[in-house]
């Protein structure tokens, strides 16, 4: 929750954080008032100073100095004061001529897409494959090898692929196995977890445990937060001692699937994370800006920059947009129309 503030102190407060972004610098009153022609006296902003730096917004970091803006200033500025902001049309030209340059593979997109982020922000930046929001199942199929052994494969929509090894406890026919299998295709089409779990009453035992392991197939794809991720610029952050704990977000999948799963941007918006908000360390001194792209309540990712807390807010707000709206024009009028042959991924167990 912000405090209300006045005009002339957001006016004051916005002035102090876009110094600090350009220069590194503290502000002086006497300084904002010469610099920016403002019609207010340097006692008047004195006294703004006094109050922003109770509410929050901006401290001094030591007795003669000037203000620097605090996380929570920043965060007042984003939310509140940034407004809308746009690539240069150059930019967005050069940048869409380089995904056209690109083959039609997801793959040299997601790569592309975390190349051109980490140039255009000069921090680091991560692009992780799109996936569905809740799967879902599209058939099962069950085949006899030996004995008590069967192969179960699990397809789900999307393209990706399941197979796991079951041991009955007595051996079944074939036919009896593509029995079960038709049955669970025919009653769970495009079904999730939940749909599997509210109608198993009408299933005989065999039909019931193999439902069980389907389910349970698809609660485990649902909780696997972060497929393949790309990742570019590392070297932007690592050399800064700010944000070289940054690195270990974009090292470690655990971490990441964390942040990720707590940072939701809503559809086809865009979320800033100031200071790790607290939760996560290794972003204390860092800024994260992420969204998602795809079909957005189907099949989506993310695409994100993480940097300094002092960096150009506005210009990488727009490239992070821009670049997400690019792959989710992908998305849907290339990936999700593929032959599903062409991008199943296939994974054991």
């Amino acid at each position: 929750m912000f405090h209300q503030l006045t005009e002339r102190q957001e006016m004051i407060l916005g002035l102090v954080v876009r110094n600090y972004i350009e220069t590194g610098s503290p502000s002086g009153s006497k300084t904002l008032v010469v610099q920016h022609n403002l019609n207010v006296s340097s006692a008047t902003v004195r006294n703004e100073f006094v109050t922003l730096t109770e509410m929050g917004y901006i401290t001094q970091l030591h007795t003669s100095a000037g203000r620097v803006p605090t996380e929570n200033g920043f965060r007042y500025f984003v939310q509140k004061l940034l407004g809308e902001f746009h690539l240069p049309v150059h930019e967005q030209q050069m940048i869409r001529h380089q995904f056209h340059q690109a083959r039609l593979d997801l793959d040299q997109w997601l790569r592309l897409a975390a190349a051109i982020l980490a140039r255009t922000s000069l921090g680091a930046s991560f692009v992780t494959t799109p996936r569905p929001t809740s799967n879902r199942f599209k058939h099962v199929q069950l085949i006899s090898t030996q004995g008590r052994l069967v192969l179960m494969i699990v397809v789900l929509y999307g393209g990706e692929v399941k197979q796991q090894m079951l041991t009955l406890a007595e051996p079944i026919t074939q036919a009896r196995l593509s029995a079960v299998a038709d049955r669970l295709n025919y009653l769970f089409p495009d079904s999730t977890a939940v749909d599997f779990k509210n109608q198993m009453n009408q299933l005989d035992t065999l039909e019931t445990d193999i439902a069980i392991l389907v389910q349970d197939v698809l609660n485990r794809a649902d909780a696997k937060a972060v497929g393949n991720f790309y990742r570019d610029g590392l070297m932007n952050i690592v050399e800064n001692e700010d944000t070289r704990q940054a690195v270990r977000v974009l090292e470690e999948r655990t971490l990441l699937a964390s942040v990720l799963s707590e940072t939701k941007s809503d559809e086809r918006g865009v979320q800033v994370v100031i200071g790790g908000e607290g939760r996560w360390e290794e972003l204390r001194d860092c800024s994260l800006i992420l969204s998602r792209y795809g079909v957005t309540d189907e099949f989506s990712g993310t695409v994100a920059v993480i940097g300094p807390t002092r960096m150009a807010y506005g210009r990488n707000v727009a490239a992070v947009r821009y670049v997400a709206d690019l792959m989710s024009g992908f998305v849907y009028e290339y990936y999700l129309e593929l032959p599903e042959k062409e991008h199943i991924n296939k994974d054991e167990g």
